[in-house]
């Protein structure tokens, strides 16, 4: 039975990714559309199970795997165009959502607190401004100072990071062109001495376009698949569905066939290259399936980015897990669970003899658990 195993894992590592902490309902006392995190209480009460409880005098690793603040949801702040991307702008964003989720950073605080707990963060494309240093520094001296040493943001390997031997985390954005970027070479500097961010053109869409037909209908970045999406609102609200589709394609055809024309590209390497951009939310159970077997020493892939949770396991023994999001989403298809929200994570438990059957690499236990708040037990089976 599962209560009589909780002594036997010495170290207990846990993945979120995709919580998109934006700068809070209300606004200047008008309500923010661009907000879609609305599970505080939750979130906060997730970060205390795992450090109190049979959790207090366990090492517990909390990875946040991209995403926690949704530096391209911030409305109200005073720069416009390519100040956006601007170093200072960036940082008052931050600000922004760090004093409208209060609650869940004084959790996260509280957690990193607690004997054995540490948190590792690794850079998304909605937080892709936190390869400012000035960024990364602030929310550093959120924590205690005897404790920031515990709080690291993984940078290297272009944020891919191995917490254990055969474990992959990553934050999935880099599988689509619309929304890699470079974390080595992600930021210029102007005349002024002025530092900017480089975002994918995938951020300049979703701060462009995106932003503005939410303002209209909040759910528009919420509903899965796309290809449905956009079959039922042609149907039912043809208007508006034009117009967001026409809006996609004079975007496209400014920023991306443009620029290839400006380069000398001919017109059709330009349409082929172009073609090739358009693919969002990636088929990410194949492209883990080439990572997979092109790793003879990676067993699991964990992955976030696109919400959708799942996992998969394959006959080799590998295993394939998205962490979803905890943002309310729609799922239009069958195979959908048919529920606004899941809150999803992984659990990754480590066996205390770090060895079993005299492997070499270190025993663990991988699942994939929906968050149910504090009850007998406060997780499920994800199905």
């Amino acid at each position: 039975m599962r209560f009589l195993q909780k002594d036997k894992h010495e170290k207990c590592i846990l993945v979120i990714s995709d919580i998109h902490l934006g700068a809070g309902r209300i606004v200047n006392y008008v309500r923010n559309y661009l907000e879609d995190f609305c599970f505080d209480k939750e979130l906060v009460d997730f970060l205390s199970y795992y450090s109190s409880g049979e959790f207090e005098q366990r090492e517990v690793e909390l990875i946040i795997n991209g995403d926690l603040f949704d530096l391209l949801a911030v409305p109200y702040i005073p720069y416009f165009d390519d100040e956006f991307w601007r170093e200072d702008a960036a940082l008052e964003k931050l600000k922004v959502i760090i004093g409208a989720h209060q609650e869940v950073i004084t959790a996260f605080v509280d957690f990193i607190s607690s004997k054995g707990k540490s948190i590792t963060y690794i850079i998304g494309n909605h937080d892709g401004e936190l390869v400012f240093e000035s960024l990364r520094e602030h929310i550093k001296n959120l924590f205690p100072p005897e404790h920031q040493a515990k709080f690291n943001f993984h940078l290297e390997n272009q944020g891919q990071y191995s917490p254990i031997d055969g474990v992959l985390i990553k934050h999935g954005h880099d599988y689509e062109f619309a929304h890699r970027f470079d974390l080595d070479n992600s930021i210029i500097v102007d005349q002024q001495g002025r530092r900017y961010f480089i975002p994918p053109w995938g951020s300049y869409y979703v701060t462009r376009i995106l932003n503005k037909f939410k303002e209209e209908k909040g759910h528009i970045n919420a509903v899965r698949p796309i290809r449905k999406f956009v079959i039922n609102g042609l149907i039912y609200d043809t208007f508006f569905t034009l117009r967001f589709l026409i809006a996609h394609m004079v975007y496209f055809v400014m920023v991306r066939f443009v620029g290839y024309f400006k380069r000398g590209v001919g017109w059709r390497e330009g349409i082929r290259q172009a073609w090739g951009e358009l693919e969002l939310f990636v088929d990410f159970e194949s492209l883990a399936f080439d990572t997979l077997a092109d790793r003879d020493d990676i067993k699991v892939l964990i992955v976030g980015h696109t919400h959708l949770p799942s996992i998969h396991s394959y006959a080799d023994g590998c295993m394939f897990i998205n962490t979803g999001t905890w943002t309310r989403m729609f799922n239009l298809d069958f195979s959908g669970s048919g529920k606004e929200y899941q809150l999803t994570y992984a659990r990754i438990d480590v066996d205390k003899k770090g060895n079993r059957d005299g492997a070499v690499a270190p025993s663990y236990e991988v699942n994939l658990h929906l968050w149910k708040g504090r009850n007998r037990l406060p997780f499920v089976e994800f199905q």
